[in-house]
């Protein structure tokens, strides 16, 4: 397994609230974590760094090898709650963070299978030899109004109120998380990314950028088509390849 996460403050921010990580464990298993912050300038970022240092911890902590599907399930989820704790015990001690948060999705490949959880718009795409899917489903406003058939993906992707996310990490302490888990063969990628990227993104210009680049350059151009579109917000990037 093969991980690699690029993260570019893009063209027009002034500062980068995307916080990603990556690496390895023992049995050659491979995880990536991808944070999009939120809550003005100083609250975005701290809410991303410190839900991804609780993952990265939790993860480096809890796993071991030859784990059962059930049990990485478990510890996902429960990382990302202590990741929740967190954000939400930091805004409690300084009250001018009060209501700052962060998306998630962690990936971790291990075993012929890829685990996937998160919460919030940030996303996750797996390539396998029949093609690219989206495997995660956004958590926000306009993704309610695509599955009730009031607007299409296309329109999503324009529509005034896209920001708009109905779960985050580090606001409730109840907050709900999803995770899904899918056959990772050999010759198969996942990419996560923030929507820094994925609103610029389409199915087919996914496939041709995975078919032609690999690894750190795909994720680089990735981000640099991000800003050639615009880069109206911070781009991340994050892939898990099994060669």
């Amino acid at each position: 397994m093969y991980a690699v996460c690029k993260t570019d403050i893009g063209r027009l921010r002034s500062s980068n609230q995307d916080v990603c990580r990556c690496g390895s464990f023992p049995d050659g298993s491979a995880w990536t974590v991808v944070c999009d912050g939120m809550g003005g300038v100083s609250g975005g970022n701290i809410a991303s760094s410190l839900a991804c240092d609780a993952i990265v911890e939790a993860f480096e902590q809890a796993y071991t090898a030859g784990m059962e599907e059930n049990a990485v399930r478990e510890m996902m989820l429960s990382a990302i709650q202590k990741a929740n704790e967190a954000v939400l015990h930091r805004a409690q001690e300084e009250p001018e963070l009060y209501g700052m948060g962060t998306t998630v999705v962690a990936a971790i490949a291990s075993g012929g299978v890829l685990h996937i959880a998160h919460a919030g718009d940030s996303r996750c795409y797996l390539k396998t030899s029949l093609g690219v899917k989206q495997v995660t489903t956004d958590h926000s406003y306009v993704q309610q109004l695509v599955e009730s058939g009031a607007i299409t993906e296309d329109e999503a992707r324009v529509h005034p109120q896209r920001n708009l996310i109905t779960r985050v990490v580090g606001v409730h302490p109840d907050m709900e998380c999803d995770y899904a888990c899918y056959n990772f063969e050999p010759g198969d990628l996942a990419l996560s990314c923030t929507d820094g990227l994925s609103n610029y993104l389409e199915r087919d210009t996914l496939l041709f950028f995975i078919s032609n680049y690999q690894g750190e350059q795909l994720a680089q151009e990735l981000i640099q088509y991000a800003n050639s579109k615009g880069g109206s917000d911070n781009v991340t990037v994050a892939v898990i390849e099994n060669r």
